[in-house]
């Protein structure tokens, strides 16, 4: 063990990378299947997770990722398939025998212990020396920010604090990989904001490889290095919070991660990553994802705050001309609700700061976007 703090910004004793070799993901899940009885809660997953990453799980319940963090950390074992931990098999290793460690949504704290107590069960278990144990404990609780609470009984402390806890029991027995499920799933809204913070605050500080599991979406963006989305039993695509939220290749994935605007047309052309769409007998110009064809029926996908809305103010009506049916003020944003010439229904979000005075419901509008914004779906 090396003298470097817990509580430093770079890379601490808790992330130990003994497992780590260059180019060798840190968790890779191959061809995956897990059924219970006729149904497969997996169906062929196949994941590389890449080492210091903070890697998202997301999905609807049912989607099968729990069942997969579960399987990483020898909690289940597949049906087939095969997962590796630092470049080795472990599939049917088990927990104990990985470096990993899970944190679950509800702490499973020992209540008869002190903080102290709960943080140092696995090592003791693991039989090491008590000078050493009181050493790692005393930095655990630093890098969690409770040095003063070390004796304090479990019960005496807030959701959040146990989270903390719980997190530093992990930690403290240096896991190549830290598995924390739906961690923040039982706490309410404020602790939840303040606690995504200090789970990227500690990822910074330990460097360790985090597997997230949730069904939030905002955490998720807020969080994740990369994530992947998952639907009954299977990834539907993976990439970084942008990519995923601004370029989905799916209407699934679109309508999971935010809302957005769905137009029904036919593919009239395709270059350079670009195509038209014929929707109504209008031609919308947008981005287009690979294995699209032309002449196919085409989903195009514009998020509403990417739709701007103006008041139309003389000019023949066209393809984006309408009136605006519904005005509706919603905090940080006001949302549009607009009816088009040609028949289309959309809505548009704008900062509540915008000055939407003229904008009021029956208004003639005009609707316009940058072609980017509007994407075509795999679908």
């Amino acid at each position: 063990m090396n003298g470097q703090a817990l509580g430093s910004s770079r890379a601490t004793p808790l992330a130990s990378g003994s497992l780590s070799r260059e180019g060798v993901p840190a968790v890779e899940v191959r061809d995956l299947t897990k059924e219970f009885g006729a149904a497969a809660a997996l169906d062929n997953v196949s994941l590389a997770i890449q080492p210091g990453e903070f890697f998202s799980l997301l999905g609807p319940s049912g989607c099968g990722k729990t069942t997969l963090m579960r399987i990483i950390g020898g909690f289940e074992s597949p049906s087939s398939g095969e997962v590796r931990i630092g470049g080795s098999v472990v599939t049917h290793e088990p927990p104990y025998r990985r470096s990993t460690n899970m944190i679950f949504q509800h702490f499973a704290l020992f209540p008869h212990l002190s903080v102290a107590k709960n943080i140092a069960f696995g090592l003791e278990v693991k039989s090491v020396r008590p000078n050493i144990i009181e050493q790692k404990v005393k930095e655990a609780l630093s890098l969690v920010r409770m040095e003063e609470y070390g004796e304090r009984s479990i019960e005496t402390l807030s959701g959040g604090q146990k989270q903390r806890v719980a997190i530093a029991r992990a930690l403290v027995n240096e896991p190549e990989v830290l598995l924390l499920d739906e961690p923040l799933g039982a706490l309410d809204l404020q602790l939840r904001l303040q606690m995504q913070a200090e789970l990227r605050r500690l990822h910074r500080a330990t460097g360790n490889t985090f597997v997230f599991v949730t069904h939030d979406q905002g955490e998720a963006i807020t969080l994740s290095d990369r994530i992947a989305v998952m639907k009954g039993g299977r990834v539907l695509q993976v990439g970084t919070p942008k990519e995923i939220y601004e370029s989905p290749q799916t209407r699934f994935v679109a309508e999971f991660m935010g809302h957005a605007n769905f137009l029904t047309g036919r593919l009239t052309r395709i270059a350079n990553g670009r195509c038209a769409v014929e929707v109504n007998d209008v031609q919308i110009e947008c981005r287009t994802n690979p294995d699209v064809a032309l002449d196919n029926d085409a989903t195009v996908m514009l998020r509403y705050e990417k739709l701007h809305v103006s008041v139309r103010e003389g000019g023949s009506v066209d393809a984006f001309d309408g009136i605006l049916t519904s005005k509706l003020y919603m905090g940080a944003s006001i949302r549009l609700g607009l009816e088009l010439a040609n028949g289309i229904a959309l809505f548009a979000d704008l900062p509540s700061t915008h000055s939407s005075g003229r904008l009021s419901v029956g208004a003639p509008v005009r609707a316009h976007w940058v072609n980017d914004d509007a994407i075509v779906l795999n679908d």
